[in-house]
């Protein structure tokens, strides 16, 4: 019992659990009499990853998807910063934030898409919009929560060695709340991932050669499953890529170096 305990309490213990739902999958679509149209083996599955990936189609609407998340991500960790150290500083900019995420926060960026196409438009200035709308809001509550579980002495000990505003917020408060930070840039990415992917399915083929969105959709059409969980098994890849070797290795060389975890 202690060895399976120690097994399931190691980080590869995920890996574990997706091979025992993969074999559970395969039982149910070959041991039962359900369609492949609605529940397709492993087997199709593979198969059409694999055509998908020798055509190219998946790969390049897979790293457009991630690219316009990239760059997403990037203008809302600014502005989110931006807005979280200005409402750190001033009474009065931390009340105008606070009304901005009451009042978006709750908002999707699907329920904005009258708005933003008649302002912007379908392209890929849109997706944009959106998954930086989707992002922005959870990132600046996780930054000023780590800001404002910082002890007042901190701040005081940077006062006393005569630092600036600015220079409290990058060498007292960034690194103090950084557990918070990495929190809200992992919630921002599982965000942005859902409104791009809704944004393609909704705007089409921006780009040229659409997103990874635009790939399930038009599998949907088509009424090719194997496809569509094609589509969704590179984006699981993705978020446990980018977990495992992107915000794991991240804390290791922050927050649980520093002791901060």
């Amino acid at each position: 019992m202690q060895n399976i305990k120690a097994i399931f309490n190691k980080s590869y213990s995920k890996y574990i659990w997706i091979v025992i739902i993969l074999i559970v999958w395969e039982a149910v679509a070959k041991l039962t009499p359900v369609s492949p149209l609605v529940f397709p083996s492993l087997e199709l599955i593979g198969a059409a990853l694999l055509n998908s990936i020798l055509t190219g189609d998946i790969l390049f609407q897979m790293l457009f998807s991630l690219g316009l998340i990239f760059v997403g991500l990037i203008i809302g960790v600014v502005l989110s910063f931006v807005m979280s150290s200005l409402s750190v500083i001033s009474p009065v900019f931390e009340s105008f934030v606070d009304t901005c995420i009451s009042i978006f926060d709750p908002l999707p960026g699907i329920a904005l898409l009258p708005l933003i196409i008649l302002w912007i438009g379908t392209g890929t200035k849109a997706i944009l919009f959106i998954i930086v709308h989707s992002v922005l809001w959870p990132m600046i509550l996780n930054m000023t929560a780590g800001f404002k579980s910082i002890p007042t002495i901190y701040k005081k000990i940077g006062q006393n060695y005569e630092f600036s505003s600015a220079k409290i917020i990058f060498k007292i408060y960034i690194p103090a709340s950084l557990p918070y930070l990495i929190a809200g840039l992992k919630i921002g990415w599982a965000r942005a991932w859902r409104a791009t992917i809704s944004a393609e399915m909704i705007f089409g083929a921006s780009g040229g050669i659409g997103g990874i969105g635009w790939y399930i959709f038009n599998r949907r059409v088509f009424m090719d499953t194997p496809g569509i969980f094609a589509g969704l098994v590179m984006i699981v890849f993705a978020g446990i890529l980018v977990e495992d070797f992107f915000f794991v290795k991240i804390e290791e060389k922050t927050v649980k170096k520093w002791g901060l975890s």
